[in-house]
């Protein structure tokens, strides 16, 4: 079997690396400046099995170029949306980059969902989850 990458994507503090550590068990943040900041800066690397890797990607503006390098050979997107947040600039600009890598696949991952109590503004965060793919 060809190995997979995975590659995630999406807005900073939505959960990208929450996600990958409860996927695998890797805290991919490896670096002091990393755990110091509470953020992803550099590519970090996780193996869900031995034909799996994901890679996590940044999420804040500044770091795109390292994003862009994350997902530049990925085949599928995990494209990680805070509930408690919904869509944002980030989400939307990781979606164009991926767009534009012609990525063929991808899966949405809803995160944070414990921190919405209103069912309706769940609702409208999947609605627009779904409107920004389609």
């Amino acid at each position: 079997m060809n190995q997979i990458v995975i590659g995630t994507a999406g807005h900073i503090d939505h959960g990208k690396t929450a996600l990958v550590k409860a996927l695998t068990g890797v805290d991919t943040d490896r670096l002091q400046e990393e755990k110091s900041r509470g953020m992803t800066i550099d590519l970090g690397f996780a193996f869900l099995n031995k034909d799996i890797t994901i890679i996590d990607v940044p999420g804040h503006e500044k770091f795109i170029r390292n994003m862009v390098s994350g997902v530049s050979t990925i085949h599928i997107a995990l494209v990680v949306v805070a509930a408690d947040d919904g869509v944002m600039p980030q989400t939307k600009e990781h979606l164009q980059i991926l767009s534009l890598l012609c990525i063929p696949q991808g899966v949405i991952a809803l995160t944070k969902t414990d921190m919405v109590s209103d069912p309706d503004w769940l609702d409208l965060v999947e609605m627009e989850i779904h409107e920004i793919v389609a």
